[in-house]
This record gives C-alpha cells, sequence and structure tokens, in this order.
C-alpha cells in the first residue's frame, strides 16, 4: 500500500507541469495545499470521537459505574502498517529460519504493545500473492526467497493467533491488481520470470505491463477492466476472509498504476470491449468503483463484522479542477489514477478511510493543517471511520522533518477534529526507530495508556454481560481474575472521580496484577461493543 521505499517516498510524475520540490532523500513527495476548513461540530453518526462518542455512547458512559465512578476509555484506533514487500519491514530478509521469522513478527507484536497500539496493518498480498496457502495465488516471495515456495506452515493463522493473543487487530493489508514487482528483486515485466503457478502466467490475457518494459519500475499488473480478471482478484481476496480471523480488510492506493512521464496505461483493447461508451478516465473509474463496491459487499456477506478500510492518497481533486476539491496543486487521484477516493466515502461503501498526509504543517503545497479539515469534512454526515496515514518514515529528513515535534503537534491538531478517531503509522520500522525521538515524545502526549478501538454501530452488535470478578491481596499488588463471555476484557482502576483503563485482555477470562486499589472489569464483543462491569470483591 504505502508509497514507494517502496511505499512511503516515491519518485511521483510532474503533474498539471508542477514541480513539488519537496524533500530531499528518498524522492520527490507528492504535494498538495488546501484552504482551512473549520472542524464541524457533533459526530457524524456511528462515529466516536477518543473519549467522546455520540450522545448514546455519553449516555451509556455516565450509566456504567465502578465504584460509584463513571469509566473512561480512550477510544481510538492505534495502528502500524508492517511491510512485507522488498522486506522493507518484515521478515528483514528473505529466507530466514521460520523461528526467526517468527520471532521477528512477534518483536512487531511487542512495540505495538509497548507503545499502546491496537491494530496491525499486515501486507499479505503484495503482488497477486499470498501469506497463506491459496488456491488463488502462490506464495509471497518475500518469505522464503523463492517465489511460490511456502515457509511449511500457515503463516497466516500462526500471525492471527499471535496478534490476538495480545487483544490487537490483524488488518489484511492486500494490493489488488498488482501482478509483480519491479525486477531485479521482482519479476519485473516478464511473464516467464512468475511463479509456476502465478494466475498471470495461467491468464496471460489478463496481464498489462506498466510502465512499459525497459523503464524504471516497470511490473506486471492485473487490467482491471476485465470483468473476469476483477471478480478473479476479489475472490483471491476473500479466500483469506473466509479461511481466517482477519479484523479487516485493507487496501491502499494503488488500483491504476501511478503515471509515470507521459505513458498511458495499455488497456486499449479492454476498453474497446468493455467501455460501453464512457470517456476512458469515466470507464477506469467506474473499473475501480465496481471493485470497491462489490469488494464491501462481499465482505459483509460473508462476515458481517469484518472492516473494509482504504488508505488512499491524500488528495482527491484540486479545487481549481472541482470546487468540492482542496485547493491543492498536486496529483489527483481521482484524474490521475482513477480513484474515486470522495465517492466511496459519500457511498458508505467503506468502513474507515485514511488519507496518507505526508506533508508538514505549514508547508505550502501541502498543508497537514488544511487537510485535515477537508478529510474531515469529507466523512461528516456518513457512518465512515476517519483515521490519518502519520509519516514517521519522514522524521529526520531536512526541513520542518528535522524537527522531532512535527508528528506530536500533527496528533495534537487531530484530537480537534471530532471526526478524526484514529492514526496509522508508516511504517513499523520507522516507529521502532524512533527517530530524533520522535516516537517517544508522541507516544508520552497521546498513547501512555491503552485504548478501545472506536465502536462501529453498523457493525454487529452483541455486548457481553459483565463478568463475574474476583481478587486477592498479594502484598502492594492486588491479583484479579475474571470469567465472562466476551472476545475481549478491559480493566479500569478507579482513580480519584474516574474509573481509568490500565489494561485489556483476549478472552472472556483472564487476570491482571495491579497495585491496590479498586477495580473493575467489562467484557467487548469482536466489534468492540462493552458490555456492563463487574466490580471486584475486597481482596481476601
Amino acid at each position: 500500500m504505502r508509497h514507494r521505499l517502496p511505499r512511503r517516498s516515491p519518485v511521483l510524475p510532474i503533474v498539471v507541469g508542477i514541480v513539488l520540490a519537496l524533500v530531499a532523500g528518498v524522492g520527490a513527495i507528492r504535494a498538495v495545499w488546501v484552504d482551512t476548513l473549520n472542524a464541524s461540530a457533533g459526530d457524524p453518526p456511528g462515529v466516536e470521537r477518543a473519549g467522546l462518542g455520540d450522545r448514546a455512547d455519553r449516555a451509556e458512559a455516565r450509566a456504567a459505574r465502578c465504584d460509584g465512578v463513571p469509566l473512561s476509555a480512550p477510544r481510538e484506533l492505534r495502528g502500524i502498517w508492517i511491510t512485507t514487500v522488498e522486506n522493507i519491514d518484515w521478515p528483514s530478509r528473505p529466507g530466514l529460519p521460520v523461528d526467526q521469522i517468527k520471532a521477528e513478527y512477534l518483536s512487531w507484536l511487542d512495540l505495538a504493545q509497548q507503545r499502546n497500539l491496537n491494530a496491525v496493518f499486515v501486507h499479505v498480498r503484495p503482488s497477486g500473492d499470498a501469506l497463506w496457502p491459496s488456491q488463488y495465488a502462490p506464495w509471497s516471495e518475500w518469505i522464503t526467497g523463492v517465489r511460490g515456495q511456502g515457509p511449511g506452515f500457515d503463516l497466516m493463522q500462526w500471525m492471527i493467533d499471535e496478534t490476538h493473543r495480545r487483544d490487537i487487530e490483524f488488518h489484511a493489508w492486500f494490493n489488488p491488481y498488482r501482478g509483480s514487482q519491479p525486477a531485479p528483486a521482482g519479476a519485473g515485466p516478464d511473464i516467464d520470470a512468475l511463479a509456476p503457478d502465478h494466475p498471470l502466467r495461467k491468464h496471460p490475457e489478463w496481464a498489462v505491463v506498466y510502465p512499459s518494459a525497459g523503464t524504471t519500475g516497470s511490473r506486471l499488473h492485473f487490467n482491471p477492466g476485465i470483468p473476469e480478471a476483477r471478480k478473479f482478484v476479489e475472490d483471491s481476496m476473500l479466500e483469506a476472509v473466509e479461511k481466517y480471523d482477519v479484523d479487516g480488510v485493507h487496501f491502499d492506493d494503488f488500483f491504476y498504476q501511478y503515471p509515470v512521464g507521459k505513458q498511458d496505461f495499455p488497456d486499449d483493447a479492454a476498453y474497446r470491449q468493455y467501455g460501453g461508451g464512457k470517456s476512458k478516465a469515466d470507464w477506469r473509474r467506474d473499473n475501480v468503483n465496481q471493485l470497491v463496491q462489490e469488494m464491501s459487499q462481499r465482505i459483509k456477506q460473508l462476515k458481517p463484522w469484518v472492516k473494509f478500510g482504504i488508505s488512499p492518497f491524500g488528495i482527491w481533486r484540486n479545487s481549481a479542477t472541482d470546487p468540492s476539491g482542496s485547493p491543492t496543486r498536486g496529483l489527483q487521484s481521482y484524474d490521475d489514477i482513477y480513484a474515486d477516493t470522495r465517492l466511496w466515502v459519500r457511498e458508505q461503501w467503506l468502513d474507515y478511510i485514511v488519507p496518507q498526509l505526508y506533508w508538514n504543517i505549514g508547508f505550502d503545497v501541502a498543508d497537514y493543517a488544511k487537510l485535515l479539515p477537508w478529510w474531515a469534512g469529507v466523512v461528516k454526515d456518513t457512518r465512515v471511520q476517519l483515521y490519518i496515514g502519520q509519516a514517521d518514515y519522514r522524521v529526520g529528513q531536512s526541513g520542518p522533518w528535522s524537527d522531532p515535534g512535527e508528528l506530536d503537534r500533527e496528533l495534537a491538531l487531530n484530537r480537534t477534529y471530532q471526526q478524526v478517531t484514529g492514526s496509522i503509522h508508516f511504517s513499523a520500522k520507522s516507529v521502532r526507530a524512533d527517530a530524533l525521538g520522535s516516537v517517544s515524545k508522541y507516544a508520552a502526549h497521546f498513547y501512555a495508556t491503552p485504548a478501545l478501538p472506536p465502536v462501529m454501530r453498523w457493525l454487529p452488535n452483541a455486548a457481553p454481560a459483565a463478568p463475574v470478578v474476583r481478587s486477592r491481596a498479594d502484598g502492594d499488588n492486588v491479583e484479579l481474575s475474571w470469567t465472562g463471555r466476551g472476545v475481549s476484557a478491559a480493566v479500569y482502576r478507579v482513580e480519584n472521580d474516574t474509573a481509568r483503563l490500565v489494561a485489556t485482555r483476549r478472552g472472556g477470562d483472564g487476570e491482571f496484577t495491579g497495585p491496590k486499589g479498586t477495580y473493575c472489569v467489562t467484557e467487548l464483543d469482536r466489534s468492540w461493543n462493552e458490555g456492563p462491569p463487574g466490580e471486584s470483591p475486597p481482596p481476601g
């Protein structure tokens, strides 16, 4: 999903004649600037702001009490992207022993726990391949180093089990239409270099080479304009939803390839056959819209509780092109990559959207402080939750990103908009590197305590009953244990006039040890709907 480096630091083409002289480092950043919009009052239906929520949520919070005081738990999605393509994050290199593959993944979960994160977004379909034994796709080369060769066990099942053991959400991150990675690391434009069972070897009529062979970055794509190819791509992703207990299906911004120079995506034959009288641009947008709408419907038909979200490029359209757009001067996802991101929100095909806002506050052509309210306005009056893609990978670059407080200020600004209900950080290795101490800085201010993911009230709601809680004194500590029927449990400790969230545990039964005090435990369903608290009796 994420930009090139391979992902977040691509070298993008010149857009509408404007050269965006951005940060040095790994290439020019896609740029934009936007007029300031006012934060809108009130939450969109079904959306909770961290610690706030809609009126029904506030009423429930008032009703739920522990030892006579109200419960308080931040409601905020906090995530990291874990990139497998080209081994950016994990595994550190292909062909590692199984024990090291596992140890490295567990280290990312350790990091998530240490930083009080509650979701990971794992790259499980980088390029028409899979990180699970699939009947639709070969094993990813980034695991074993051999295209089509698996590690000898069900990696996906193991990852999900270990992630859930920590009470962290597992979102399966897919690139729908990518067929290969550029050579020499990947197969490039050469179908014969793909794994023997790669679907594009079986269906070369679905394959598109873009940019053209001999151009830097040349690779294979599934043609989005061929209905049979789109159906196959959907089926291959839905296989993972059917087989595994994923919490979410996640796409990034790669549908049609970002433009390279003046090369056009070579889909003329498909357009002649399937264009139906539309302009080529409208036809391409419709192809992507159909994928998004059909995936939304099919996911919910298969497992209604699985969330569906997309992390698009941060610009929909420039206001010079469309008055409804942001006043930007950069690449437009609507026009240049045929991704009508605003439509997906307005039609509520998504449960959440994560615009990649990888620009600093005050940047003259890409002001984070102006794009943020524009996106808040997009989700307003919809049920779609807004998370923000944060550019941890840029910290330490020259200019404003040499300031370790940039992300800290961005997260502070996020919290001034009720529509913003979380952040996802790109990428895992940048969060671990903590360049300039920036992660420690924002984590101390905003992630110092655990948080529950925001509730999506349109998903199945089966809030469990209160658990039975027991306690036992152990010196200066209290040992809690409880039994219940939830998917997860939340532990609260009374501090002055509030019972604050101090821990979560996976499963209905659990244990917790903490300093002496008064505690309560609640149970949650898999959509994070919370039941009433069970109070701990005085420890005996």
